[in-house]
This record gives structure tokens, sequence and C-alpha cells, in this order.
């Protein structure tokens, strides 16, 4: 029960790496606020719905005020909402650009702005951002993805210096996942998930788990001393 009484905000909680948090984070003890534009696809006690659309400033402090309403605190917040509108750079439209860059950056301050000043007042939290290989290492037709992901790892480094003026003492870090098998995986040909895996030293793709595993560690008093870190959970993946 690493995370007994505490309280978790998850963006993008409802499915995929943010529901397979959420649910951890839950049965280790969390009091668990999954926000999501659509429903939750699982059942898990301590977990509450909240619809929230990331991009949407006004919505985010809402929430913020709700947790802090209805809990007194939040001990944990998640970044982990995210879309993808991949295309060559000379292919790009404006719309793919501004969608990912609105959702995957904007998005992830948008929450944090009001959440990362809450922890501070109350003397301490975790905030775990979900980034990217591709933030580290770039990829072909993601530009914009990769800005947005090379971003909250910007994001990362600055908020771990503001949050912790003052004895704020919240933590700031940031997760690099490598090809994870989600449900947008499960679409891609067999022949392009195993020359995926063998980008890998481990020779294989990873397991949703195996990043809530390593965001559960982030948020939980085992990683006192980390703070402005970039964890890569990506098998050793060579881009």
């Amino acid at each position: 029960m690493r995370l007994q009484d505490k309280v978790a905000i998850i963006t993008g909680g409802a499915k995929g790496l943010g529901g397979e948090m959420a649910q951890l984070f839950a049965k280790e003890g969390a009091k668990v606020i999954a926000a999501d534009m659509m429903p939750l696809t699982f059942e898990q006690e301590n977990v509450e719905y909240y619809q929230l659309n990331v991009t949407d400033g006004a919505a985010c402090e809402a929430l913020a005020k709700y947790a802090q309403e209805k809990y007194g605190r939040v001990d944990v917040l998640v970044n982990n909402a995210g879309i993808t509108k991949d295309a060559m750079t000379r292919k790009m439209t404006d719309d793919q650009w501004d969608a990912v860059l609105a959702v995957n950056l904007k998005g992830v301050f948008n929450l944090t702005r009001h959440i990362g000043p809450m922890m501070q007042a109350q003397g301490g939290g975790s905030i775990i951002s979900i980034s990217s290989v591709v933030g580290v290492f770039g990829n072909i037709g993601q530009a914009n993805y990769a800005a947005t992901k090379a971003g909250v790892i910007g994001l990362t480094k600055t908020w771990a210096k503001e949050f912790a003026l003052k004895g704020g003492n919240v933590r700031v870090n940031c997760i690099a996942p490598g090809y994870t098998m989600t449900d947008i995986l499960k679409t891609v040909p067999q022949d392009l998930l195993d020359k995926f895996a063998a980008m890998t030293m481990l020779g294989r793709l990873g397991q949703p788990i195996e990043i809530a595993n390593a965001a559960l560690f982030l948020a939980s008093e085992e990683a006192s001393y980390i703070t402005g870190q970039v964890l890569q959970v990506d098998g050793g993946m060579r881009l």
C-alpha cells in the first residue's frame, strides 16, 4: 500500500497507460480521479471518473478546485493525456500541428499550473508527466509529437526547480516510455511490431503495467530523493 490515503489525479485515465496507472494506484491505497474525455473502460474501487478536456484551461482549473474542495489536497498528478497525428513535416497540416501541441504540451501546462502551487502550499507532492523516447531521440513523421514530448522534458526540469522553492518539496519527474502494447499498437502489423522489438536491447515491446510500475515508484516515498529526472522505460531502445 505504497500510496495509502494519497489523492491522485491521472489525465487520460480512462484506458491505456492511464487506465493501468489508475487501477494500480487505487490498489496501492490511493483515491484516484481519472480525468478523461471518454468514460472509464474499467471498474475499480476508489477510482472516480471526471470528464475533462485538458486543452480547456478553465476546465483544468475547475478540476483542481474540485479536488481541493473534496479531498483537501492532491498528492500525485500524472499528466498522461496525449494524442498523435503523424505526418512527414512537408505534409503536416496546421491542424495536425496545433491539435498535438494543444493536448500534449499545453494540456500538461493547463493542469500543472494549478496543481503545482497547490502542492507547494501543502508542503509536498509528486508530479509525473509522460514523455516518450520520441521526445529524446526524435522520430521520422512525428515532428509535432516529438516537439511536445521534448517540451514535456523541459517543463519537468523547470517545474522541479520552481515548485521546490520556499521549501515546497514538490518532486517533478517524467517517464519516457518506448513502444508499449497499448490499443494503438494492437492495430500495427506484426512485422512492424517485430521491427520495433528488435530495436530494444531486451528484444521485446513493453507492457502497460511496466510503465504503471515506474509511475508508482515515482509517486511513492520510495522516490523521495528523485526530482527533475527523465526515466526511460524502453527496454534499452535505440532509435
